[in-house]
């Protein structure tokens, strides 16, 4: 683990939001606190109850955030990309211990700060703790919506709605389409939404027949109609 020398060159803080307020010379300082670590595909960031007292920052790469279930199913929560972090409850409750774990899902690059380092930051910039409450309330809107699509028993409504999440998220806009580079496998897909393997593929199949998206290798799909695609969660 090396100090990321990088984050000056916006590698790292400012690429993270709850940071963008800050001067240079307040990213300055705060670059000169992190730590650099890489991970390779599949390495575990974290697990589960492992104690922690660490902000993760994704500054290359994406990291899936799981728990596994009862009948030991992983259950994917969330899907991290550039910017984006985690480990923040640590920095305000002491004893903390992680509720789920993380996994790179490439090669990923990660940025690490110290509760010491964050309540630093914190105390020195307060309204980053706005930011950070701003961002742990989408979060949570998120998983409530999560949950919602997961309620249903429809498999398309849930296929529908992890579609849209992640077109707003890793999507490109290419005149009236929307490309997304997909950060999950359909395995991870299945995981994420509570379905088999087969029921993604067969769906994907259906939604290109009927003209909403258009399938590109695994790792691609274009969104080619999104007002039916929203018909299926509205």
């Amino acid at each position: 683990m090396n100090t990321c020398y990088h984050c000056s060159e916006a590698l790292c803080t400012r690429q993270v939001p709850i940071f963008s307020s800050l001067s240079e010379e307040e990213l300055g300082k705060i670059s000169a606190m992190i730590k650099h670590k890489k991970y390779k595909k599949g390495n575990a960031l974290i697990l589960e109850e492992q104690p922690s007292e660490t902000l993760f920052i994704v500054r290359k790469g994406y990291v899936k955030l799981l728990k596994i279930t009862a009948q030991g199913k992983e259950q994917i929560l969330r899907v991290l990309s550039v910017g984006e972090f985690f480990g923040e409850l640590s920095i305000f409750n002491s004893g903390e211990t992680s509720n789920f774990s993380a996994y790179a899902l490439e090669d990923t690059e990660i940025c690490l700060l110290t509760k010491a380092a964050m309540q630093q930051i914190i105390q020195e910039n307060p309204a980053i703790s706005i930011k950070l409450l701003e961002t742990i309330t989408r979060r949570l809107a998120a998983t409530e919506n999560l949950a919602q699509s997961l309620a249903t028993s429809d498999p398309e409504i849930r296929i529908a709605y992890m579609i849209i999440e992640m077109g707003k998220k890793y999507g490109k806009r290419e005149l009236e389409k929307t490309k997304i580079r997909l950060p999950l496998s359909r395995e991870e897909m299945a995981n994420y939404v509570g379905v088999t393997r087969e029921t993604i593929s067969r769906k994907f199949r259906k939604f290109e027949r009927d003209g909403i998206i258009e399938i590109n290798g695994t790792r691609e799909i274009t969104i080619c109609d999104a007002d039916k695609l929203y018909e299926y969660v509205d």
